[in-house]
């Protein structure tokens, strides 16, 4: 594998977005922005192969892509009570849509995704509560849409009220500094314009950030403005697991210094 330090990677990018539009290395694969990308440097999986005391790491995008990046995986606390598959889906949950058919009858379902901006249709809303050092799920009857009434009749038939979740899912600040900081290292950020020529999918490198140092309070920030979301995706079956997403053209905001590398 072949070394590079922060400059000749620059000087590198610059020469793959002088190239114009490159074949999809890997055919048939939605990967194949970041896996094109690592077969022109020469690299393996995501990892730079920088020696520096900070890891670094090459993350992609396509230019005008509308899809959420998962950022991690992370379960809420107070973790031992296993919240999302003992008390969201069966007290809040709803009949999954295809119960009766490729699950049981009695299959049911908590699949949302929420944000800080505003509640869902279903009364529920990330808080960021800076006092408590922590990050909440909340939830509003009175947000719930008239589409879920009867779905609301039954939450307050199996919870016994319509009040706020007790407990309430959270997660700490220093946890999830810890988890963003684990996942969140040094990276080259590359964009992506992406067209078919003759059925084939080519890349044009256009855009380069050099994004350096976690930013937990930008981390937060995005959070609160709705750009980082909270996505839960269980079922009676199985739990899918719960995600941070990040909407797209966020990314930088998670670092405290960012640097344009190339911009076409």
């Amino acid at each position: 594998m072949k070394l590079y330090t922060k400059e000749t990677l620059i000087e590198k990018l610059k020469e793959i977005a002088a190239m114009g539009f490159i074949p999809n290395a890997r055919k048939g694969n939605h990967g194949g922005i970041g896996n094109t990308l690592e077969d022109l440097l020469g690299i393996e999986e995501n990892n730079l192969p920088i020696p520096n005391a900070a890891e670094w790491e090459l993350k992609t995008q396509r230019l005008k892509t509308t899809a959420l990046n998962t950022l991690f995986h992370v379960e809420p606390s107070p973790r031992a009570v296993k919240f999302v598959p003992s008390i969201l889906l069966p007290k809040y949950g709803w009949k999954h849509k295809r119960a009766g058919e490729k699950y049981p009858e009695t299959e049911m379902s908590f699949r949302q995704t929420i944000h800080g901006n505003s509640s869902s249709s279903r009364g529920f809303k990330v808080v960021v509560d800076k006092k408590a050092e922590k990050v909440l799920i909340s939830f509003n009857s009175k947000e719930v849409s008239e589409q879920h009434e009867d779905w609301l009749k039954s939450v307050k038939k199996r919870v016994g009220n319509l009040k706020e979740l007790e407990p309430q899912p959270y997660w700490g600040f220093e946890d999830l500094k810890h988890k963003v900081g684990a996942k969140l290292h040094n990276c080259f950020f590359v964009q992506a314009e992406v067209k078919k020529i003759e059925g084939i999918e080519h890349y044009r490198y256009c855009k380069v950030q050099m994004l350096q140092s976690l930013n937990f309070e930008g981390f937060l920030q995005e959070l609160e403005n709705a750009n980082i979301l909270v996505d839960f995706d269980a079922r009676t079956g199985h739990n899918h697991g719960t995600k941070f997403r990040l909407r797209r053209n966020r990314f930088p905001n998670l670092y405290k210094k960012s640097t344009v590398i190339i911009d076409e």
